[in-house]
């Protein structure tokens, strides 16, 4: 097929993302009480995965004008200094990062296909970049994920595989991508989450920060840390940090911690305006407890929600390692409106940080700084909502806690309205963002530079992602059981305990939501595809304990 009319397949229906995110941002005001201005009567479609996003700058500009206050976040800088553009000078030629990062969000935003998520904000940005559909990080959960993506190296690299360990412990003089830009010439600051925060009990603190990382950082607390006796914990025998909890908080958005995150870096945005800065912003939600506004929560009513379909015999054939230490009970054995409840918290959380977003994009705007930021969105890790018969948040290699959101709008990139269907992994940030900004990277990462699909998204790559999770030894497991997991653009192939304690082989091309398990009976086919796979898994993780100290209350 000649490039045009594949280029075709994806921009026609890349100029319906535009008209969903609009068209959601005046649905959701309406639920909020209020009717948007050039409001249009159709309602929008989401995307599946796979299709693309697209939209000409009048369009994105009349758009930008619908958004109300409510949905917004409100004022972006309440009893602080006007925004104002900064004079061009020569620092601002070099481009600008913004690195937005996001805890425990799942794909669950339309840009990627969601039909429930009203992320308007997200959607638009998704519109106006490259959102890459599979997108994968190294290990679903947040230290060893968030360490590998600031080192851009691979979990094996650093030895981090739970909550406690630092990456410095093993790679003491590495260097990580904001002290690439410092190097550089860049201001490099912090704003909440962007190293292992313990949540929400280190909310207003450094967390397990890096010191060296930065120049600057800023740890808002807001009242949901004060309101912690309000949040409902549906498993009361656990702390509410990793229970399905949640709170519909009085008050406005700024009052909440993510509010504030989303104020203290526009004002740092406005501060260092006329020199090139690094600012990684990092949103608690919605990582438990899930508290939002509850303003939020009423844009999902519950008898629109819905659990996720599985075959009645699903878990048959899926090892007994697969399934999280956190969730070894399927659905926590709560009953089904608790569930539900859970559901509409958490989505409740993802359009109150869709909101924060769209603050944060709009500050750009203002402050002139758009057209020479790059912007990075971007997950730890994915997220389960009850899928599987029951499993639940993250720390699996299925494909729904593997994969996560990864969107990048770099100015001038022809690539930009179009999603990209490339098999991409989360170590490949630091090496593109280097390169985009023309700053030395060092020679031992592990990723390549994804400027090839920011330039053209459907550009032959030949992506492959590997991503592992550390099983301690418990009821189930006689031992600790490191599992390993590779994905293709068809095939995911898992090991665990290189295959002592189960394999898996699903066949995205057929079975999207890995349902039939090919590994337990593999035909000819399936055979072939593991040999293939085995050793191009084995090259990047080894599917090892690691001799080197790890917490297993931890993991």
């Amino acid at each position: 097929m000649k490039l045009q009319q594949k280029l075709s397949l994806y921009l026609v229906p890349g100029l319906l993302l535009l008209l969903a995110a609009d068209a959601k941002l005046s649905a959701t005001e309406q639920v909020a009480g209020r009717t948007p201005q050039n409001a249009s009567p159709a309602r929008g479609t989401s995307l599946l995965p796979g299709q693309l996003a697209c939209s000409g700058k009048d369009e994105l500009q009349a758009a930008a004008g619908q958004a109300g206050p409510e949905l917004q976040g409100g004022s972006e800088l309440q009893g602080g200094p006007e925004l104002t553009a900064g004079e061009s000078t020569e620092e601002e030629k070099r481009p600008n990062v913004l690195f937005i990062a996001v805890d425990d969000l799942a794909c669950s935003l339309g840009c990627y296909g969601d039909l429930i998520a009203k992320t308007p904000n997200i959607d638009r940005l998704a519109a106006t970049g490259v959102c890459f559909q599979r997108a994968y990080n190294q290990l679903p959960l947040c230290n060893p994920t968030r360490a590998s993506i600031m080192t851009g190296l691979r979990p094996d690299q650093i030895k981090v595989y739970d909550l406690d360990r630092h990456f410095r412990d093993e790679v003491p003089e590495v260097v990580t991508l904001p002290q690439a830009f410092q190097k550089a010439g860049y201001f490099a600051g912090r704003v909440g989450k962007i190293y292992h925060y313990n949540v929400p009990a280190s909310i207003g603190t450094d967390g397990f920060d890096d010191p060296p990382s930065w120049m600057q950082t800023i740890n808002p607390i807001g009242r949901d840390k004060a309101e912690e006796s309000l949040v409902f914990n549906a498993e009361p025998h656990r702390k509410i940090s990793g229970a399905l909890s949640w709170l519909a908080a009085q008050g406005s958005d700024e009052e909440q911690t993510d509010g504030m995150i989303a104020t203290e870096a526009i004002r740092l945005m406005q501060s260092k305006r006329e020199e090139p800065f690094f600012l990684a912003v990092g949103f608690f939600r919605p990582h438990t407890p899930y508290v939002a506004p509850r303003k939020y929560f009423d844009l999902y009513p519950l008898d629109d929600l819905r659990l996720p379909y599985a075959p009645e015999n699903d878990r048959a054939d899926i090892p007994t390692a697969a399934f999280a230490h956190n969730c070894p009970v399927p659905n926590y054995s709560l009953p089904r409106p608790t569930l539900l409840r859970a559901t509409q918290a958490y989505y409740a959380c993802v359009s109150f940080i869709d909101a924060q977003v769209g603050r944060l994009m709009r500050a750009l705007d203002r402050l002139e700084l758009t057209e020479n930021t790059i912007v990075v969105f971007w997950s730890d890790h994915g997220y389960h909502l009850g899928e599987h018969n029951g499993v639940w948040q993250k720390r699996t290699l299925f494909e729904q806690g593997a994969r996560a959101p990864l969107i990048i709008r770099a100015p001038g990139q022809s690539g930009n309205g179009t999603a990209s269907p490339r098999v991409v992994e989360f170590v490949d940030i630091y090496p593109t963002m280097t390169g985009l900004a023309g700053i030395q990277a060092p020679d031992t990462l592990a990723g390549r530079s994804l400027q090839k699909l920011l330039e053209n998204p459907i550009a032959d790559w030949e992506g492959y992602a590997v991503t592992q999770i550390l099983r301690p030894a418990d009821k189930r497991l006689d031992k600790p059981v490191m599992g390993c997991s590779i994905r293709t653009e068809r095939w995911r192939y898992t090991e665990w305990a290189h295959g002592e304690s189960g394999k898996e082989l699903y066949d995205h091309q057929a079975d999207p939501m890995e349902f039939n398990n090919l590994a337990v009976e593999p035909d000819e086919q399936a055979t072939r595809v593991m040999r293939r796979l085995q050793p191009l898994l084995r090259k990047h993780a080894s599917g090892d304990v690691p001799q080197t100290p790890f917490n297993p209350t931890r993991l």
